[in-house]
């Protein structure tokens, strides 16, 4: 049962940081098109069926599989969990903060750059290398 769950885990994860890759490319996309615009109210649907649909899901599975298997595994106080657990937290935090950056576009009141969110889209990628460099290579 726990490789099943472990499994779960895995498609979780994809799915959630396929979108926090995503997301941020469609906010590039989206500060180009003019507000009120055919394009703008394409990218604020795209961008809140990402959320809704396949983010935040993924999210939840991934938080309530991998808790799951820290227990299980007994592996909620090596150094390397802990470590982990911060990052995903970060994690979590930026999909917070997208959420709360999809809401002003949908409003019409976004006030960052297409560099900004250039920017912004290099921050999973950081995560994610420290998270599976701590799943895999455990140097703590």
């Amino acid at each position: 049962m726990e490789l099943w769950i472990k499994a779960l885990h895995v498609m979780a994860v994809m799915a959630w940081m396929a979108g926090l890759f995503y997301l941020p490319r469609l906010f590039v996309y989206h500060t180009q098109a003019a507000t009120g615009s055919a394009q703008s109210e394409t990218f604020k649907t795209m961008e809140v069926k990402l959320l809704k649909i396949i983010m935040g899901p993924a999210m939840l599975v991934t938080w309530l599989t991998g808790l799951y298997l820290a227990w299980a595994q007994q592996q909620y106080t090596d150094g390397w969990f802990v470590v982990k657990l911060v990052l995903v937290i970060a994690m979590t935090m930026f999909h917070v903060k997208l959420s709360m950056w999809r809401k002003a576009f949908a409003s019409d009141v976004n006030v960052n750059s297409e560099r900004f969110y250039r920017l912004a889209n290099e921050i999973p990628t950081v995560l994610m290398a420290g998270i599976v460099i701590m799943v895999i290579v455990k140097p703590l």
